[in-house]
């Protein structure tokens, strides 16, 4: 198995499987997540490899979209990397990532434990949030008919992932509900340190629109 042959195949795969995906989880968000994952890896160590190939799949079934996500992530992980050649104890730990990884409302203990998965996860978590976490978070309500903001529809406590993935409301209370929490839930010391500057935008970004839906500024 040559690594940086199955590398470029993945990215290949994933390149042409989400080149029109509309809702920020386009190539573009999983080539994000893989930078990410590459500049934390760096100052954190870990096995290069899993955390590549962890960042690559990370949204190969997301829960948002697929019924049964976890059943389908695993097939396809596993018809994905054993196509390749990638050995079952590799597969076994990108696996490990890959049905770990989602935020799913916040509700219960993280499950991730290997220190390739908490990068991967601060990885994706960084791209949820800044400025190009705010541009997604409106690309995403817009494709599901959300409104922008409804200030009689406070944000919602979830109870469980289900919840979460079905409920929809405006998207400001998304800010609330999932982006700004996400600094305090970083794993790593590099990906809080990340996500410092990127938070401090989001505040920013929510003082001017509703500086602006009052017509204050």
């Amino acid at each position: 198995m040559e690594k940086e042959t199955v590398i470029a195949a993945v990215v290949a795969h994933f390149k042409k499987e989400f080149a029109r995906e509309s809702t920020g989880h386009d190539w573009y968000h999983i080539e994000r997540v893989w930078k990410n994952a590459k500049t934390i890896n760096i100052k954190e160590g870990g096995d290069t490899f899993i955390v590549e190939l962890g960042a690559l799949l990370h949204d190969i079934a997301d829960h948002k979209f697929v019924e049964d996500a976890d059943n389908i992530s695993e097939k396809r992980t596993r018809d994905l990397l054993g196509g390749l050649g990638v050995p079952d104890e590799f597969i076994d730990k990108v696996l490990h990532i890959v049905l770990n990884c989602s935020f799913k409302g916040g509700v219960g203990a993280n499950k991730m434990k290997s220190l390739e998965g908490l990068i991967v996860q601060d990885a994706d978590r960084l791209d949820a949030i800044g400025a190009i976490g705010v541009a997604r978070t409106f690309a995403f309500g817009g494709k599901f008919g959300n409104l922008l903001f409804d200030p009689d529809v406070a944000p919602s406590t979830f109870k469980s992932a289900e919840e979460y993935r079905k409920k929809r409301t405006h998207t400001i209370n998304h800010f609330y509900e999932k982006l700004l929490l996400l600094k305090d839930g970083m794993n790593t010391t590099t990906g809080l340190e990340m996500a410092e500057g990127r938070h401090s935008y989001m505040e920013s970004f929510l003082e001017q629109f509703y500086g602006e839906w009052n017509g204050e500024r």
